[in-house]
């Protein structure tokens, strides 16, 4: 990472707790780059979290501004995977390791993404 290139950390609470987190990275010299490291917490869930996370991590608004998003995912998380084909264009998903790489162009006018479920919060920092 240079310089020049910006990171934000996004977090999933549900109440005081951490269930899902997200490094992301705007890469200033890769001509609308983005990078994502999507990292649910372990043990169980609540439904519907890891999709907030994907969410929050594509309504920033340096994502938005961005043409081309590369994210780690936890090799098995459907649920992530799923949202991000769903908020992404041309996604190509490969494994490597324990992780799946995802390659996809972001959409210039992103669908808004569904209401947070009960109890939930997004912080970004």
């Amino acid at each position: 990472m240079t310089s020049a290139d910006k990171s934000r950390h996004v977090e999933v609470k549900d109440g005081d707790q951490t269930v899902a987190a997200a490094d992301v990275t705007t890469l200033e010299n890769a001509e609308g780059t983005v990078r994502t490291s999507l990292l649910p917490s372990s043990g169980h869930i609540p439904p519907g979290s890891r999709a907030s996370l994907v969410d929050a991590v594509m309504d920033l608004p340096e994502v938005q501004a961005g043409s081309r998003l590369e994210a780690t995912v936890p090799l098995g998380d459907a649920e992530s995977l799923e949202r991000l084909r769903e908020r992404t264009e041309d996604t190509v998903t490969r494994q490597a390791g324990s992780t799946a790489l995802v390659d996809a162009d972001i959409p210039s006018c992103g669908p808004a993404g569904p209401g947070q479920e009960p109890g939930d919060q997004v912080s970004a920092s």
